[in-house]
């Protein structure tokens, strides 16, 4: 009886810890309307002309999914919205993809796995710029190696020259990601390999991707492992800078976002298992603070610090959630300037 005691004491001591430390939830100005299957990653178009009619495109992860576009009201926009895919999960964005001598275009870039292969599309008029698809892991030879999962665009500030980093399903230890080089002429667009990098700690997967342009710096997530950060220019070199953050984080390390301010940048990165979001400090990688937007089990998340209009006047942070969502925040209630 004294064991038993102890025994329910001890338990109720947990229950009141873990309340003790839930976070309080910043809540959403906005959850959009649900997609048909399973959300997985969002990527933010600002629209040049008229920010307040800026489009937020996100994944639907299934073998008939989509990328659904969403206006700032989280309302689909069915005659922008990407049908028919066969597995999409993650999306980027770019800007200004040199398509010919006199035309620049802003493209959409996302991985549809059971296809092995990227896509390719203007924005926003959603025209595909690809010919159906560029294969990705064509030398893959064990299960799985060949099914691309994450994906992010980077536009070098040296070259201008736009690259697709794509990451897999799983792969070896080393050269985990690939990097495509995506060139046009006037029979179209293309794709070439030019590089293979990234470690891999072989304990889960790596989905999240993301890229900082101007620092030429790619990060992204070694799922049970930490944050891996190496150069996103080839010609700098494959070796690994800096692997952290393994300490802040219960399980999956996931979505990552990069909001950069003109004195200060943030690397705001998902804890799935958590239902929060660990934020650091984009110069120096130190633990700034977790926060509660409300998600559960985060996987892409994406942030502007460009107003968009009335409704986002201070920059917009999205992120995916597990009811078939994204919840849209004004960027001010992440407080990241306090």
């Amino acid at each position: 009886m004294e064991k038993l005691k102890v025994n329910i004491i001890f338990i109720c001591f947990v229950a009141l810890m873990a309340c003790a430390k839930k976070l309080p939830e910043i809540v959403a100005n906005v959850i959009t309307e649900t997609t048909l299957y399973d959300t997985d990653d969002p990527a933010i178009w600002i629209n040049p002309k008229d920010a307040s009619k800026s489009i937020v495109f996100g994944t639907d992860k299934n073998t008939e999914g989509a990328i659904y576009a969403f206006d700032l009201d989280g309302k689909i926009i069915e005659d922008k919205t990407i049908r028919n895919l066969k597995r999409p999960n993650n999306v980027d964005l770019e800007y200004g993809f040199q398509l010919n001598d006199s035309t620049k275009v802003d493209v959409i870039s996302f991985t549809e796995r059971e296809r092995q292969q990227i896509r390719l599309f203007s924005v926003p008029d959603m025209k595909p710029l690809d010919h159906g698809g560029f294969p990705v892991f064509t030398d893959a030879k064990e299960p799985e190696t060949n099914l691309p999962m994450g994906i992010a665009l980077y536009k070098s500030p040296e070259t201008h020259k736009l690259y697709a980093i794509v990451g897999r399903k799983t792969g070896p230890k080393k050269e985990y990601l690939y990097q495509y080089h995506l060139t046009s002429d006037s029979l179209g667009v293309h794709s070439k390999l030019v590089r293979k990098f990234g470690e891999f700690s072989g304990k889960k997967e790596i989905e999240a991707i993301a890229v900082d342009n101007e620092a030429g710096i790619v990060y992204y997530s070694d799922e049970m492992h930490c944050i891996r950060k190496y150069y996103a220019e080839p010609s700098k070199g494959d070796e690994e800078i800096y692997c952290f953050g393994s300490e802040y984080f219960k399980e999956d390390i996931e979505g990552i976002a990069i909001a950069k301010y003109q004195e200060k940048g943030f690397l705001i990165v998902s804890n799935q298992q958590a239902h929060t979001f660990n934020i650091f400090d984009l110069k120096t990688n130190a633990f700034i603070k977790e926060i509660n937007l409300g998600t559960i089990e985060t996987d892409g998340c994406d942030v502007t610090t460009t107003a968009l209009g009335d409704k986002f006047p201070n920059g917009l942070f999205v992120s995916m959630n597990d009811e078939k969502n994204f919840f849209f925040h004004d960027l001010e209630k992440l407080k990241l300037l306090e």
